[in-house]
């Protein structure tokens, strides 16, 4: 009898222990943190971007097996200038309104009006790294953790720790069908966009050596043709969003 006792007293107390701690325990994860959603998670990183000024970036552009290097400058709401190391002396150049590429060896001048939602889409990730590029993304596709909110390797050959986001449009009519967003979980900045066109191409951005609030002129993102080279307007599309 007093075993039978001493048992079911145990019992109780164990079971009395381990409601204190679901119920009251501050070590326990589904308790004691806020649940993070994909959504409040993309507002978290939208908001550090608002509060960005301006930054600068080594950015690689892998597309079609090709990949293109160069040096990123981004000015809030929405400049933007990729000076290119390879190919060498390339410039793409977005003011907000006008995309300008400058393509040396052709001696040769691509220059693209659009409006803000293609601009994202046409100058691609570097468009979406800021906080009007993740606001429109917000606007028009839906995100959800790739495999959860804990960080992640980058990718099998890279171990650095990323959240990674898969963003699906709420409409075909969008310009990816599927985004994925892989973000530095301590600094909130985006390491890497990977892309899925509508015509199933696949593009990928990687951000390194990122460098924020710098104090970047505008004057940065003034274009101006050199007169040898041939312009060519409205290369892509003709505008009338």
């Amino acid at each position: 009898m007093i075993n039978i006792q001493k048992h079911a007293f145990l019992s109780v107390l164990f079971i009395k222990s381990t409601l204190v701690l679901l119920f009251f325990g501050v070590n326990l994860p589904s308790f004691a943190q806020e649940i993070v959603t994909a959504d409040n998670y993309l507002t978290t990183v939208s908001q550090r971007y608002a509060n960005i000024r301006d930054y600068e970036a080594n950015v690689t552009i892998r597309s079609d097996g090709t990949d293109m290097h160069g040096n990123l400058s981004f000015l809030n709401p929405n400049f933007l200038r990729i000076d290119f190391t390879d190919p060498a002396d390339q410039v793409l150049i977005f003011n907000g309104e006008v995309m300008n590429i400058h393509i040396p060896r052709l001696r040769t001048v691509l220059s693209q009006t659009v409006t803000p939602m293609r601009g994202m889409t046409t100058t691609g990730g570097a468009g979406m790294a800021s906080a009007e590029g993740l606001q429109l993304l917000r606007r028009g596709y839906i995100p959800a953790f790739l495999t959860g909110p804990e960080p992640v390797a980058l990718d099998n050959m890279n171990p650095e720790r990323v959240v990674k986001l898969r963003l699906t449009p709420r409409l075909s009519t969008e310009g990816f069908r599927e985004i994925i967003l892989s973000i530095n979980p301590e600094t909130l900045l985006i390491r890497r966009i990977e892309g899925r066109t509508i015509n199933d191409a696949l593009v990928r951005f990687d951000f390194t050596n990122i460098r924020t609030n710098l104090g970047i002129p505008s004057q940065r993102f003034i274009y101006d043709s050199p007169p040898t080279a041939n312009v060519f307007h409205n290369f892509l599309f003709r505008d009338i969003d």
